[in-house]
């Protein structure tokens, strides 16, 4: 994962190790020497928290050295000598970072968190005395001026046209007085997210729903209740039940619990993480964070953040973006309101002296879906057991891509729970490693994602093969049951595992990429399609009893039901969506109530009350991180892989002519050619939208 950036883009630099000769000789730790296990996969059996603070101080210590070898080379800047090495500097901070972001992220604890604290600010500083080094940009700035007359290769010069732009958009070319305030600025901004992002997890932590009474648990699957007695003699309350606002344990509560008061508390604990007025509160950080981006943003030349940030993803600017998120919302407000209107009528049905609140959502939508479809998510379940579905992925990969996946012995893993498998192509040749995380704990934060230990390249000519990261937060095993999944984490793994490969087939040159969150997600979210495939779900769901494959009639509730609840998934999404258009799109500095704020606001585009956005302002940490003026890229990849997986449904749903061409112009490419030209190659025209209409229940 490249967690350091030189430029403030959502590409990274990578790094190599330089040992000065000058250099003292330094104690004992992993980070120091060669890995020496198998793949050279990090040493995780031997990192301790003792040992970041000093290989990140080596790490940026060798850093600067090798800048300062770049920017007092006497020879004329050339690519080689000053693009190359640009881009091959730093290896051993890239090593570190790598780790200590990735435990930071799925198994963290009080010492790793105040080294993030301490570290934070700390390396914001080292990444804009690198992008703000006015030698170091010189040099750059001279190779792009001779852009023209250089013999680059198209991805030399897509390397050297967005290096270039980088240091611009990082303020290299400002004045020392505004460099040293935007210093300030990343500085603090810095230090910020990582309280946002421990707040979240203090505040996920800190709740628990305990239930010790039995008929408190009526209507809950027997699975859901084992878990929840396994959570509580976890928490030291044997013979009780905890249920929390990890999703997992959320919403099969919101699904299927009678008990509307119950439902309330549970939710209302999940939707006001960081807004409850205590240590953990990130209303005001928050509010710091986006006056700062405000600041920066006027600082670098913008109008606002959001337009910094579009410049050079796929959207390029806000109202290209506010035009796709506008029209769907028209297009989905009626549907969700007419879902609204069926809820309400079983409640008035049954005699509900109340009306439809965000609580209930989840459990009159399973009786709605159990109604038009006679589809119960506990049908589901019991095919979906979790090995099963992550060997229903490879299967997938394998067909398209001619992968395999051998499960690893005896390798060093960030946490127990940790799979590792290498990748083969279908030669057999080495591929890479990936690592697969699936279960929720207090270290890990919520959500799912997929990084990378180590990402592929050959900047000096030998191959560097990938180490991917695969982290989610689902259902774990019951009792004597093995993980039964939702359909929707089954979707998710297979989201994510696009992202997998996304990296596992990456086909660079440099270690230097440029990936935007509006395309990047279109290797993910094709994957999903292939997870509702009658073809697929008949290879990998089987009954965890017996063995038996998913029955036709299941496959056909499931394919019938496809357009079931979209309206309110769409409607959420988008709420939050705009909810981060709305923040990056303030033009001056402001004293923001953030309660108020985001409710003025979503009354003001006309979200029911019946549906909070899926992400509310105090915990969104999408916006804090990669996806700030960003998290619109979901469903603008949402056109691109809709229109993509049509190009399957036009022949053959593993196709190997339109796989190997979605393989060498999406997948190898990604970060190094311009978006739209690699998915045109594909293609064979730019993405329409009409596809993702038409499977969201949308069209008109």
């Amino acid at each position: 994962m490249k967690h350091l950036l030189i430029l403030t883009m959502l590409a990274a630099l990578g790094f190599s190790a330089l040992l000065l000769a000058e250099d003292k000789p330094v104690a004992v730790n992993p980070f120091f020497t060669d890995y020496g296990t198998p793949f050279n996969v990090p040493p995780f059996h031997k990192v301790k928290p003792e040992h970041f603070v000093p290989a990140f101080e080596e790490g940026m210590k060798r850093h600067k050295a090798e800048i300062k070898v770049i920017v007092n080379n006497p020879e004329p800047p050339t690519f080689e000598n000053t693009i190359v090495a640009l881009d091959t500097s730093g290896e051993l901070l890239s090593k570190v970072s790598s780790v200590f972001f990735g435990l930071s992220g799925a198994n963290t604890n009080e010492q790793l968190q105040k080294i993030q604290r301490e570290m934070s600010p700390r390396l914001a500083a080292h990444r804009d005395e690198i992008s703000l080094n006015p030698k170091l940009f010189q040099r750059v700035k001279a190779i792009y001026d001779q852009r023209a007359t250089l013999d680059l290769t198209a991805e030399q010069a897509y390397l050297l046209e967005n290096l270039y732009k980088g240091y611009i958009r990082s303020g290299a070319a400002l004045n020392e007085t505004d460099q040293k305030k935007l210093r300030t600025i990343n500085q603090k901004l810095s230090m910020l997210g990582v309280t946002f992002g421990q707040n979240v997890l203090a505040e996920t932590n800190s709740f628990k729903l305990v239930i010790d009474d039995k008929a408190d648990l009526v209507g809950l699957p027997p699975a859901v209740v084992d878990e929840a007695a396994a959570a509580a003699r976890e928490a030291g309350l044997d013979g009780k039940w905890v249920f929390t606002t990890q999703k997992p344990s959320m919403l099969p509560f919101l699904t299927y619990s009678p008990k509307r008061e119950l439902r309330e508390k549970l939710y209302y604990a999940y939707t006001h993480r960081g807004d409850n007025d205590n240590d953990y509160d990130n209303k005001q950080v928050l509010a710091d964070i986006m006056n700062l981006r405000v600041e920066r943003a006027k600082l670098l030349g913008y109008e606002t953040y959001a337009h910094y940030i579009l410049e050079d993803r796929m959207a390029k600017t806000p109202d290209k973006v506010y035009g796709l998120l506008d029209r769907l919302w028209a297009a989905a407000l009626p549907v969700a309101k007419k879902e609204r209107d069926e809820m309400q009528a079983i409640i008035d049905k049954e005699g509900g002296d109340f009306k439809l609140a965000s609580w209930d959502w989840w459990y009159y939508a399973e009786k709605l879906r159990k109604q038009k479809y006679d589809l119960d998510d506990n049908e589901l379940r019991p095919y979906f057991v979790l090995d099963n579905v992550r060997d229903g992925v490879f299967w997938v990969a394998n067909q398209l891509y001619g992968l395999t996946f051998h499960p690893l012995q005896d390798m060093p893993t960030p946490h127990p729970d940790a799979q590792v498998f290498e990748v083969k192509e279908a030669d057999g040749s080495h591929c890479g490693v990936i690592y697969m995380d699936f279960h929720p704990r207090a270290s890990k934060r919520g959500g799912a994602w997929c990084g990378t230990y180590r990402d592929q390249c050959r900047p000096t000519g030998t191959e560097i093969d990938p180490v991917v990261n695969l982290v989610c937060n689902f259902t774990k095993p019951a009792g004597d049951n093995p993980a039964l999944l939702s359909l929707d984490e089954v979707e998710t793994l297979f989201h994510e595992f696009g992202h997998g490969l996304d990296n596992l087939l990456s086909n660079v040159t440099y270690d230097t990429t440029f990936r935007s969150s509006d395309f990047s997600e279109l290797p993910s979210q094709i994957m999903e399609h292939w997870a509702v495939e009658p073809t697929v779900m008949k290879h990998y769901a089987r009954h965890y009893q017996t063995g038996e494959p998913i029955p036709d009639e299941l496959i056909q509730k499931i394919v019938k039901s496809g357009y079931f609840n979209q309206g309110f998934e769409t409607v959420e999404y988008l709420a939050a969506s705009l909810l981060d258009m709305k923040y990056h799109t303030l033009t001056e500095p402001q004293a923001l109530d953030i309660d108020q704020f985001e409710k003025e606001y979503l009354t003001e585009i006309g979200l029911i009350p019946e549906i909070e956005p899926r992400y509310r302002s105090t915990y969104f940490g999408h916006i804090i991180g990669g996806y700030a003026a960003g998290y619109y890229g979901y469903i603008w990849s949402g056109v691109l892989d809709c229109d993509a997986f049509a190009a399957f449904e036009e022949t053959s749903l593993f196709d190997q002519k339109t796989a190997q061409a979605f393989r060498t112009e999406v997948l190898e490419k990604n970060g190094t050619a311009d978006y739209m030209e690699m998915y045109v190659k594909f293609r064979g025209r730019e993405p329409k939208i009409e596809p993702l209409l038409k499977n969201r229940g949308l069209m008109q």
